[in-house]
């Protein structure tokens, strides 16, 4: 086989195709490598020599372990980043101030931002640390409303529904809102696909906080007030954090 046509033909069978999704990590999120060819030149009824080395990129969970409610457990070295990217309870009129804590392994709690939606910037880290194997981190959420704190809500409590973590390509659970839908809040539209994926970066893990009400087997409730309501603005959107991983 002519060797230029052979390794015209490899390279695209190794080039997938580039999405368009907003990706906050420097991570690839394509394999790369090499190919060579020995010998140079090939007689009629020999073959070559194919040598590959790709190196396929890495995702978050090459780093971490991640809990269903979304602890993250360093399986390696590896340098953390926080980002907000969404604080937004508000009574359809004015927002309520919204603070974001973390915590590692069996520390204290701390604050990482506190304020409203115009106080937002995502693209400012306002956490970095280098954990390391073994070390765990959670986050929490909770809001202020007429000087009262709504419940802390975080991802140490095992099986609330209050909070999560997702990673590229995970799919929305159905109660969320999708790509297309208006009660889906403007900073997330970025991060979902039409078909409710989430679009992120390989390295990076999205969590999702339910502040305003609180689910209680097939029932919600006012997290401050305890008054039973509906279930329309269990919608995951109260607060969004973003992490990115690099291995240390």
């Amino acid at each position: 086989m002519n060797r230029p046509i052979l390794v015209s033909i490899l390279s695209a069978l190794l080039a997938p195709s580039v999405g368009t999704a907003e990706q906050l990590t420097a991570d690839p999120a394509i394999p790369v490598g090499s190919l060579t060819v020995q010998p140079n030149v090939v007689r009629t009824g020999t073959y070559p020599t194919l040598k590959w080395n790709i190196t396929y990129p890495s995702v978050a969970e090459d780093l971490v372990k991640i809990s269903p409610e979304g602890t993250l457990t360093a399986t390696c070295d590896c340098h953390v980043d926080v980002r907000v990217l969404g604080a937004a309870v508000s009574n359809s009129v004015t927002y309520a101030p919204v603070e974001a804590q973390v915590r590692m392994d069996s520390g204290s709690w701390a604050r990482v931002f506190y304020g409203q939606q115009k106080d937002v910037r995502s693209e400012t880290i306002v956490w970095s640390r280098l954990m390391q194997k073994g070390q765990r981190l959670d986050f929490g959420g909770r809001y202020l409303r007429t000087s009262i704190w709504s419940p802390f809500y975080d991802t140490t409590q095992k099986g609330s529904p209050q909070s999560m973590a997702l990673v590229n390509g995970a799919v929305l659970p159905p109660y969320l809102p999708g790509y297309d839908q208006p009660s889906l809040e403007s900073f997330l539209r970025p991060y979902l696909g039409t078909s409710k994926q989430v679009k992120i970066g390989p390295m990076d893990v999205i969590y999702l906080f339910e502040l305003t009400h609180k689910k209680v087997g097939n029932q919600f409730f006012g997290s401050i007030s305890n008054a039973l309501i509906g279930s329309e603005g269990f919608d995951m959107q109260d607060l969004c954090l973003l992490v990115t991983l690099r291995k240390a």
